[in-house]
């Protein structure tokens, strides 16, 4: 009879401990992300490079302060990269790394261990990440890379920069090359298969894991390829729910930009493997204002973006589903890229910004979150140095950028009192 009692007992802890485990994940009712049965809304920020500095001593310290710093000022989500392909220059680019895919099928799985450390310590302060599976940019290898091991690229692009209509040429091939598909696919499974080094939790059944993200900003970069992107963003967003019950999936989308047109963003987030829409919201790359007059440009800033957001918030509010504004970045005052350069026009945009999301006075309850590009926490840019090269720290511009472009630094005090007032606005 003991025995019973003791075994009843331990079940029903077990049971209590999967109930309160499951209310811990994210999940999706309506056009809300919803969270212990409240709907839930964030303030994020971008943080790709987190999984891979935290593989050594150092970087694991770095990444401790900076979530601390994070949390403090109230972002408890961070959108970072799962893993980079290949190595060496790509388009005349230094890519980050090291590569948890080295060779097309071959992987590095101690890599990963970087990303199992930076999962473990958002748990601790019940924070949540975003991670992203691969990149249509060359800057980790991405869709690229792949095209490269297939001989579908000529070899000279791994030094020399193609055009945009190259590069469109390009990459649209990805959709409709079988062995480039299959090892992406190769890669997301074996993300899916992980098991925590640290905690000893299975990936799937980590709540610190908001969603699974497609890729970083995925084109069909051609119109002929909008058929073959179509099919292969619902064939992967299938493939991912096949393999993870708990996790919330999205494409990484820039919005009607990103495919030139609303009504295919609309088709793509309409799968009923997607569970919310993203768009990224690029002023300076989008020509909102001229060159680096951003002072006189900025009015215009305010005015494109806020239709941008509400044409691709009007295909969110069509499909009944949340929207996050997962990347957004403005330059510093005068384009100077030191700590010590003033971030006027910057502030007033990241206000504008997130005063879109839910849970506050004003915001919208379709908008659940918005994560500024990108936080570069204690790290500068090298003095004399435009870009990235390897062996320097990591900020939040990727290497073709300039270092320091569009990072957030942990000492702009301005910046943080915004993003502060934000997270203290929302209603959870």
């Amino acid at each position: 009879m003991f025995l019973r009692f003791i075994i009843l007992a331990l079940l029903l802890a077990a049971s209590a401990i999967a109930q309160k485990q499951q209310t811990n994940f994210i999940t999706v009712r309506g056009h809300h992300l919803m969270r212990g049965g409240r709907p839930y809304y964030f303030v994020g920020a971008n943080y790709w490079y987190g999984g891979l500095i935290a593989l050594d001593k150092d970087g694991l310290s770095r990444v401790r302060r900076e979530l601390d710093f994070l949390k403090a000022n109230g972002v408890t989500n961070v959108r970072v990269l799962a893993g980079a392909e290949g190595s060496g220059p790509i388009n005349g680019v230094t890519r980050v790394g090291p590569p948890f895919q080295p060779g097309q099928g071959t992987f590095d799985i101690t890599v990963l261990t970087g990303l199992d450390r930076l999962l473990a310590e958002l748990a601790k302060r019940r924070m949540t990440a975003v991670i992203f599976f691969s990149n249509n940019w060359e800057w980790s290898g991405g869709f690229q890379q792949y095209l490269l091991w297939n001989d579908l690229e000529p070899a000279r692009f791994v030094t020399d920069k193609p055009t945009w209509d190259e590069y469109r040429d390009l990459v649209s091939q990805f959709y409709t090359c079988a062995p480039c598909k299959a090892a992406y696919q190769k890669q997301v499974e074996l993300i899916l298969a992980r098991t925590n080094s640290i905690t000893g939790k299975r990936y799937i059944n980590d709540p610190a894991i908001l969603a699974w993200e497609i890729a970083n900003e995925p084109r069909p970069m051609r119109p002929s390829a909008n058929a073959a992107y179509q099919k292969w963003i619902a064939d992967t967003a299938a493939f991912i729910k096949s393999k993870d019950a708990h996790h919330l999936v999205t494409t990484g989308h820039e919005g009607r930009i990103g495919t030139e047109s609303l009504e295919i963003y609309e088709a793509v987030h309409r799968d009923k493997n997607i569970d919310y829409l993203t768009i990224h919201i690029w002023p300076k790359n989008w020509a909102w204002f001229s060159g680096d007059k951003l002072a006189e440009g900025f009015s215009n800033v305010i005015n494109e973006t806020e239709k941008y957001v509400a044409e691709n918030l009007a295909a969110a509010r069509r499909l009944n589903k949340p929207l996050v504004l997962e990347e957004f970045g403005l330059p510093r005052d005068a384009f100077r890229f030191d700590a010590a350069s003033p971030t006027t026009f910057r502030d007033r945009y990241y206000a504008k910004i997130l005063s879109h999301i839910g849970g506050q006075p004003g915001g919208n309850e379709f908008i659940a979150g918005a994560n500024f590009w990108a936080f570069a926490g204690s790290a500068r840019p090298i003095p004399g140095q435009a870009f990235w090269k390897v062996g320097d720290p990591y900020l939040g511009d990727p290497p073709m950028e300039e270092q320091g472009l569009n990072s957030v630094y942990d000492t702009d005090r301005s910046t943080w009192l915004v993003i502060r007032n934000a997270a203290r606005a929302r209603l959870n």
